[in-house]
């Protein structure tokens, strides 16, 4: 089975991120993005987390750093921290993996692998619970128990405000 083919075709599938096992697809891919919200029935005021691979992918969703937002993020990433920038969520990963799969792909989306409201899938057999053969693939690396990222809120002066208090604690 080749993801990055699968991926870079539109393809959504289940993976483990750096924290939790995700629901991904091509964050460029606006039906694919769309086909996602409405397998976890999520509200669309609810953007989901982008996975980069670097600081240039936030390019392609036109986003423009101040010097004092590059030098913060410079500092973060990666790690497991998700950081919002003009209403979006970003997150460059610390998995060596998943940061070549990205690299492949360009940026995923990768929320969280369970329904909207319901509890995040710890395995593959739960995700396939929640999603079945309604995506087009599954890769198991078996049960999965961490803290989703935690996520903040990036001012232009680089500033910035907790939002969640997840995995990483070093803010």
């Amino acid at each position: 089975m080749d993801i990055v083919n699968i991926l870079e075709n539109g393809g959504i599938g289940v993976m483990p991120t750096d924290t939790i096992y995700g629901i991904v697809g091509s964050a460029l891919n606006t039906q694919t993005v769309e086909k996602i919200y409405q397998l976890k029935k999520r509200s669309k005021n609810k953007p989901f987390i982008i996975l980069i691979s670097s600081l240039d992918d936030l390019k392609k969703f036109d986003i423009k750093l101040t010097k004092k937002q590059e030098v913060f993020l410079q500092k973060i990433w990666p790690n497991p921290v998700s950081v919002i920038l003009h209403s979006l969520a970003f997150r460059m990963p610390k998995n060596k993996k998943l940061l070549d799969l990205l690299d492949k792909t360009g940026p995923l989306v990768a929320p969280s692998a369970n329904i909207a409201r319901q509890k995040p899938a710890a395995t593959i057999d739960e995700a396939k619970k929640y999603f079945g053969g309604k995506v087009d693939f599954y890769l198991d690396k078996g049960k999965i128990k961490s803290q989703p990222s935690t996520l903040i809120e990036l001012a232009t002066d680089g500033s910035y405000h907790i939002l969640r208090q997840g995995a990483f604690q070093k803010l």
